[in-house]
């Protein structure tokens, strides 16, 4: 049995996820209404999952999922969200979490997304954090002889034009911030642009995200 701890500021949706997760594998060992609730309550439960919703007073989901990673590693994270939305995906990849559902999706993916990240199978090929991790992870750069960026310099600009910070983007590459500083001075100075925003417009344009 999978012991789930369900944060979701509308209760309506807790009652809803409880029905859905009946007759499963899946037991919901406590619920939360914001972050600093789902923290404290994975601390007390030690759930094998977390499911969590992404925007919540109280510190939203994506504080949360970093405590949550940070303080209890053996606890996999599924952010769940209304939101199909690529920088709220790369975050979530930064900070750890096991995998990412849309709020309309069917009991049956949801239930999958909750079992793999209990076995470490990483999220399924058609998820979309998959498809954004691997965005973010990818070194090759597109065809374009006018690219002089570096292999590692275009995926730091990958996660600049996904909306990430510095310290988001040396979490999910293995990097210290002061290196992703220093890529970013190297980008910005290398595309000709002022500031991360126009670098990200110039991402965008070459086909890099």
């Amino acid at each position: 049995m999978i012991r789930l701890l369900v944060a979701d500021d509308h209760e309506v949706v807790r009652t809803g996820l409880a029905s859905l997760l009946a007759d499963s594998d899946i037991n919901i060992v406590a619920e939360a209404t914001d972050g600093v609730e789902a923290v404290n309550k994975a601390k007390e439960h030690q759930p094998d999952v977390v499911l969590l919703d992404i925007r919540m007073a109280e510190h939203d989901g994506l504080t949360a999922l970093e405590k949550i990673h940070s303080e209890l590693p053996n606890t996999k994270v599924v952010m769940l969200s209304t939101y199909d939305n690529p920088t709220y995906i790369a975050r979530a990849v930064a900070l750890g979490a096991a995998d990412y559902v849309l709020k309309g999706s069917g009991r049956e993916q949801l239930i999958n997304a909750i079992e793999g990240a209990v076995a470490g199978n990483g999220p399924a090929p058609d998820s979309a954090l998959q498809k954004v991790a691997g965005a973010m992870n990818t070194k090759k750069r597109p065809v374009d002889g006018d690219m002089p960026l570096t292999n590692r310099e275009s995926q730091v600009l990958r996660h600049v034009a996904l909306g990430l910070s510095n310290k988001e983007i040396g979490q999910s590459l293995g990097i210290s911030v002061e290196t992703v500083k220093e890529h970013v001075q190297n980008i910005l100075r290398k595309i000709s642009v002022n500031d991360r925003t126009q670098a990200a417009v110039w991402a965008v344009r070459k086909g890099l995200v």
